[in-house]
Parts: C-alpha cells; structure tokens; sequence
C-alpha cells in the first residue's frame, strides 16, 4: 500500500508500507540505507505474539517514491505523522533501528506522544552525533564531508565499504550473517535514490537534544557493545543517561546491524517490554521510573 506525503513538481511523493496482523500497533522505522524488509525477522515474531505490524520505507528508500528534496528529520518526522494519521494509529509502539530513531525523537518533539504507548530505540542515533563546542563527544564534521565525497564518486563501492562495519563482517559473516543477506542488503541500497543516500549523511548530524525532554513514554534503547557505525559510548550511553526513566540493553560482541545479527535477543527484549507496557501511555513514566 501506499500513502502520498507531498508533491514534488508534477509528481506526487508516496511512501510504501505495509500492515499486517491485529492488536496492539507496533510500527518499525528502518535504518540506513534500508528499507521496511530490514525488519522480517521482528515482524514474523510480533505477528506470532499477536501484534499488529506496520512496516515502511523512508523517503527515497525501498518502494517509496524518490524525489531530489526532504531527507531531514522535520520532514521524515512529518511523513510519519501522515502516515499515523491516514492509519488512524493509536497506542502505538515505535521501534526505531538507527537512523530510524531520529524519526521517533522528532516525531515525540514536533507532535507529542498522543498516539504513542512507547518507544524502542535500536542502535540509535541520538542525542547528537556531530562534534561540536557544546557535544566534544561527538564526531567531526569531517569525517561526514569524507562519507558524501565518497558517495559522490562511487555510491556503490560507498555501501559495500558501508556493509563491512555494519555488520562487522570481518567478525560475523557466515556466522550470524550470510553472504546472502549482505548481497541482499546491497540490492537494496543500491536501488536507493542516489540523492536520498547523499543527504542523509547531513541528516546524521541533526541535534535531538531538544526533542529528548518530550519523549514522555516508557523508552527502551538497545545497542552492540561492538558497534562501528554508531559507537555505544557516543550515541546509547549518553542517550540513556539524558533520556529519563529509560532502559538500556547491552549486547556483548554485537554490530550496529543488530536486528538481523542479534534477531533472538531483539525479539525477547522487544517482547518483554511490550508486555509491560500499559494500556494507554503513562504521562508520569519519564517523571517517575528509575533509570
């Protein structure tokens, strides 16, 4: 199914998504530079547990529409709001790996957490990734400018480079990843729009600082200890300590690409915490659990 988000000239923007099952909605945002399929092994354990399942693919991505503009958080963040409002979600549970946890932390900060029951950040993004005066934690910018110039000069070779760190492939190909699986992956980011893969690199140095406070629902973040892409110490400590009432699972030995590699362990983290969760949102969660 598709749901049209803008327009881009003549030509409408869609993105693609797919919905299955019944209960409690559970949607799931895909990183870079994937699609909605990125979830497969998440969705046939939340649909065997009796969850509904909405997957889709971010703009520029999968079977979405491909337009040259809006690979940045207020936009993506705006796609998802549609795409709430045209499924008329509520109680819904956003799980997030990577670059899809920005959609999550904008999304809270921009419309609030009304039709959300909770949020699971998979190897996430935030608080801020970019090194700057105020964040020395973070990344410098030039290693960003050094991602865009490799992906003007060969996206290709880009994401096979991409691929080794994202799976640690030195480490887990033929054992928690296939060769098969990573060909898979390339087929899909290969058929990514060209300018959607650029611009989103600026899209990894958006600050969600601002966005943490209003993220007012039981919150689980989930990260490799191993992970290359984005460093445990940059990214899910400093999120965990910043975002109140949170929990932190700590995969020993796992890459950033987690929710293949680590399926089994996702799952019942995934499983428990929804379990847990109560019938509507808690308005006093983030004021009252301990980290």
């Amino acid at each position: 199914m598709k749901i049209t988000v803008g327009k881009e000239n003549s030509t409408p923007i869609n993105l693609y998504y797919e919905d299955h099952g019944k209960g409690q909605p559970i949607v799931l945002i895909h990183g870079f530079p994937l699609s909605g399929n990125a979830w497969e092994k998440e969705v046939a354990a939340l649909l065997k547990d009796g969850y509904r399942t909405i997957t889709y693919d971010r703009r520029g991505f999968g079977n979405s529409s491909k337009p040259a503009k809006g690979y940045d958080y207020d936009t993506f963040a705006s796609d998802l709001d549609k795409l709430m409002t045209e499924l008329d979600l509520h109680d819904v549970c956003l799980v997030g790996h990577s670059m899809g946890t920005g959609e999550i932390a904008r999304y809270i900060g921009n419309y609030g957490s009304e039709r959300v029951s909770g949020a699971v950040f998979v190897s996430p993004l935030e608080p801020f990734f970019l090194k700057t005066d105020d964040n020395p934690e973070g990344v410098e910018e030039k290693v960003f400018t050094g991602f865009k110039q490799a992906i003007m000069e060969d996206r290709l070779a880009y994401l096979t480079g991409f691929f080794q760190d994202f799976y640690n492939l030195d480490v887990t190909l033929g054992k928690s990843v296939s060769k098969e699986v990573v060909q898979y992956n390339w087929n899909v980011a290969a058929g990514a729009s060209p300018m959607g893969t650029l611009n989103c690199v600026s899209a990894w140095m958006t600050d969600f600082r601002k966005d943490i406070p209003h993220i007012d629902v039981p919150s689980l973040i989930i990260q490799g200890d191993a992970d290359r892409i984005l460093p445990l110490s940059v990214t899910g400590e400093r999120f965990h300590k910043q975002l109140k009432g949170s929990k932190l699972v700590v995969l020993k030995d796992a890459p950033h690409g987690i929710p293949w590699t680590h399926a089994a362990d996702i799952n019942r983290e995934l499983l428990t915490f929804l379990a847990q969760l109560p019938a509507g949102k808690s308005m006093s969660f983030a004021s009252s659990a301990p980290h």
